[in-house]
């Protein structure tokens, strides 16, 4: 990001979502800033797999389970 030029937004979150992005934050150990670049990172390289055919999911190995996670 050294040759991004930084912008600046307004975020608005109900209580659940504060509650949620705040408790990811500790856990993880990131700011809250820090952790939403994170998570739009994340969210954008599934889009564009998605977007090449691939498919996302969970695999549960002691059970042999698979679950496909479908995105709308």
């Amino acid at each position: 990001m050294s040759n991004n030029k930084m912008k600046t937004m307004t975020l608005n979150l109900t209580d659940v979502e504060m509650d949620a992005l705040e408790s990811l934050s500790k856990s993880k150990e990131l700011s809250k800033t820090a952790l939403l670049r994170q998570a739009l990172r994340l969210y954008q390289l599934i889009e564009i797999r998605l977007a090449h055919g691939e498919k996302l999911y969970f695999e549960n190995n002691r059970k042999k389970e698979k679950a496909e996670l479908l995105l709308i």
